[in-house]
């Protein structure tokens, strides 16, 4: 059902449970990044790169403020605010039958925005890489 894989995405950003986010994720999803040139392959990396956004972007003033739904995809619009800067943005979400996400892309504009995720992401993730040794 359209509605369960996006009602669950929603409660992970909510509670930002990355043990629910990375059982939403199907083994081969595909992730693209605003800022990162090439896709990313597996669930692993994608879970590593949505914990990461749920830390810099879902603050106090982050909320989605449209939704498309159809059968297996799901388009949701955001808006957020980082270190002063607004930011507004896209998350296309499609997922398999068995209700797993397949694919995440994230779009951001304006370019001040992007320029910004891509500095606090950065920072992000260079900490968990450090940590991780």
């Amino acid at each position: 059902m359209a509605t369960s894989t996006i009602e669950r995405w929603h409660e992970i950003v909510k509670s930002r449970d990355i043990i629910a986010l990375k059982a939403l994720l199907a083994d081969d999803v595909l992730f693209e990044s605003p800022v990162v040139h090439t896709p990313q392959n597996g669930s692993a990396i994608t879970a590593k790169y949505l914990a990461a956004a749920l830390h810099v972007l879902n603050n106090d003033s982050f909320q989605y403020v449209n939704e498309w739904l159809g059968p297996h995809s799901a388009v949701l619009e955001f808006e957020t605010s980082c270190e002063g800067i607004l930011i507004n943005g896209v998350d296309i979400i499609t997922w398999n039958d068995q209700d797993l996400i397949t694919r995440f892309k994230v779009m951001i504009r304006p370019l001040k925005a992007v320029n910004k995720i891509h500095e606090m992401m950065g920072r992000m993730l260079q900490q968990d890489a450090g940590q991780s040794r």
